[in-house]
Formats: C-alpha cells, structure tokens, sequence
C-alpha cells in the first residue's frame, strides 16, 4: 500500500463516490435489507456498500456517505455467495431477530445501541459458546438477546446500500478482497483523516471498538494501512463488463 496525499485521497473519494453513482444507476436504485430477499437477481459474488441516515459527505461531495464495505467468499473453497452475506446482515424477515455471531456488522450495531442506552447489552453479546463460559443454555441466551437482535434488525434493515458483482474464485487474494481492502482504507478515518467524516450523532460512536469509533465505519479491519487506488480501476472495469 502505498501512502496518499490529503488532496489526493479527497480525489480518489470523489472518484469512488462517481463510481458508485454509476452503479446506483446500473441496479436501479439503492435497496434496503429489509425489503429485499433471496428471490432478488443478485449476482452469485459481490462487493456491498451501505449507507446511513443521517451521515453525509463532506469534502468529496453531496450526498450519503458510506458507513459499511463488505464482502464475502475470501476463504479458499468458500460456498457462500453475496445475498447469503447479506442475509446474514439482514437477519430473519419472520421474527425480526437475527444472529450477531454470524454477522460482526450486526455485532458492532448492537454493542453501539446499547452503549448508547438503547437497551441493555445481554451479558452473552458477542460471547461464543455461552453454555460452557457462562452456564446458559442456547434457550436463556436466546431470549436475553432476542431484543437487542430485533433492534439491530430494525437498524440494518433500514439502511440503503448498493453492490457489485464482482465474479471470480473465492480466496484472500480475489477481487473482491482487495475491493473491500481498499475502499475501508480509503474512507477510513483512522489513520488518515478521512474526506468525510462521522457526525457528531452517529450511532457507531458509542461501540465498544476503538476502531470503529476511530474510523467512522462499521468495519473493524484494514483500517490502519495506505491503500493502492488501482482498486478504483478494477471497480470501473467491473462496472464496464457488467451485464
């Protein structure tokens, strides 16, 4: 990676944001989770985006910022594809709840609504295996959580959020790796102050990982490393060969 100018990393966000928009027109819009389901024609592999009410850009323009960049498949043989990420994100359309241990996105949103009194944090979030390390069984664990998973149900579903296809064999080393890699860095705001940054209300800032109140993103990875801006050319090239 390879360190980038204030100036520069302003550019490369008002690129990436151009970018996006051009996918936003390609799908027809942003969609939210909770309105979405498996039947959807989504592409097998794929890169998401998701956005926030509320946190807008800055310095690289108008308009929403981005608060999550994910993917999925960056194990070797991986069989997961991007709407079985996005499901786990979304959690169950049929009770509303979910499982945070599936789903570290779901994690931070819950730690940050109770840090910031939402609700109370059920002493088993984001403990695995809470039989043995805590003497509950899977039922009592399941209805102490079960607010706070409907909750963050209720949160995640409502953002906006974008995606590309983004094909290819799954791996550490994919496309679709060093998509996600990039972009985190370059919108992050922990090393490098960031184009944009959180606002002042922003959920995010009452998690219990450092990072994430540092960075301004619902990622806690590739958040303190420059990023290579030929990531942005592999996007454009994506967005061209899409069909």
């Amino acid at each position: 990676m390879r360190h980038r100018s204030s100036s520069r990393r302003v550019a490369d966000a008002v690129r990436f944001y151009e970018l996006l928009g051009r996918i936003e027109e390609r799908v027809g819009g942003c969609r939210r989770l909770a309105e979405c389901d498996g039947r959807m024609d989504w592409p097998k592999r794929g890169v998401y985006f998701f956005f926030e009410e509320g946190e807008e850009r800055q310095r690289s323009g108008a308009g929403r910022r981005v608060v999550r960049i994910g993917t999925h498949g960056l194990k070797r043989d991986s069989k997961t594809t991007l709407w079985h990420r996005l499901r786990q994100h979304r959690g169950n359309a049929g009770n509303g709840g979910g499982n945070h241990r599936a789903s570290i996105f779901r994690h931070l949103v819950g730690a940050s609504l109770a840090g910031r009194g939402d609700c109370p944090r059920p002493p088993s979030w984001g403990v695995d295996d809470t039989g043995s390390r805590l003497g509950l069984t899977r039922e009592a664990v399941n209805a102490a959580e079960r607010d706070l998973e409907q909750r963050v149900s209720r949160v995640i579903g409502r953002m906006p959020f974008l995606w590309l296809s983004v094909p290819g064999a799954p791996g550490p080393e994919s496309v679709r790796g060093r998509i996600e890699r990039g972009a985190i860095v370059l919108l992050s705001n922990s090393a490098t102050p960031a184009a944009d940054q959180a606002s002042a209300n922003w959920l995010g800032a009452h998690c219990d990982r450092p990072a994430v109140c540092a960075s301004g993103l619902w990622n806690s990875r590739y958040l303190a490393t420059f990023y290579d801006p030929r990531f942005l050319d592999e996007i454009e090239a994506l967005i061209r060969a899409w069909r």
